[in-house]
């Protein structure tokens, strides 16, 4: 027999993952400076952007959480 587990349903406006203000910096060097966004329900975000320009970064920071 399964245990019942209690499942919250989320407001369909409230993000299933907000970042705000996220800082990173490798001693004086700022590589993320003030990254904020948010992903509601059914949204793909893409991160594009050129070598070197804090994409990993910022997943490794997410990955953190």
């Amino acid at each position: 027999m399964a245990d019942s587990e209690e499942v919250s349903v989320s407001n369909d406006s409230e993000p299933l993952l907000s970042v705000r203000h996220l800082r990173k910096s490798y001693g004086d060097h700022e590589v993320l400076k003030d990254v904020s966004f948010d992903v509601k329900r059914g949204q793909v975000l893409v991160l594009l952007g050129p070598s070197g320009s804090g994409k990993s970064t910022l997943i490794r920071c997410l990955n953190g959480l």
